[in-house]
């Protein structure tokens, strides 16, 4: 008696058709956000995960280390109609953006995170949280730090209470 077992249905494939990051770059967004953002167009989905408007945006970011496994870090922030200068001491750039957009007045938790190289670049999937609210958020950037902090953004920016 032999037996044969297939796995391929248990691994969902990604679409053109119903993956926009797929159809643009070739691969597969995380299962939930490519289920939420099934058929969308490239330019909406865009629009959507990574808005480009709101309350909060970036503008320089450094980061000098400190000591074994911390940092200090310092970004410029636009928030509202202000430009702000921000710091943080921790032992990355998400715990440092976490304490500065906590400090701007939006606490947001991470709950799931995803990267994808897309030529010389990275683009960083998170599913963030705020008052029990939940929001999938995108940034691309030419390093992973950067995607990162993008995406971070733009979950600040759609989970921003209107």
């Amino acid at each position: 008696m032999s037996t044969t077992t297939s796995f391929a249905s248990s691994f969902p494939s990604s679409t053109p058709a119903v993956d926009p990051f797929a159809a643009r770059h070739g691969k597969s967004l995380p299962r939930e956000l490519r289920t939420e953002s099934a058929g969308m167009a490239w330019s909406a989905f865009e629009a959507v995960y990574a808005p480009s408007t709101g309350p909060f945006r970036l503008g320089s970011w450094s980061e000098t280390k400190t000591g074994p496994g911390m940092w200090d870090f310092e970004a410029t922030l636009g928030i509202g109609e202000s430009i702000c200068k921000t710091a943080a001491s921790a032992p990355g750039p998400v715990a440092a953006m976490t304490s500065m957009l906590y400090d701007a007045g939006c606490a947001m938790e991470i709950l799931s995170f995803h990267q994808h190289e897309i030529g010389h670049r990275t683009a960083t999937f998170l599913l963030c949280e705020r008052d029990g609210i939940r929001r999938w958020a995108m940034g691309i950037g030419e390093s992973h730090t950067e995607s990162t902090l993008r995406a971070m953004i733009s979950g600040a920016n759609r989970l921003q209470p209107a």
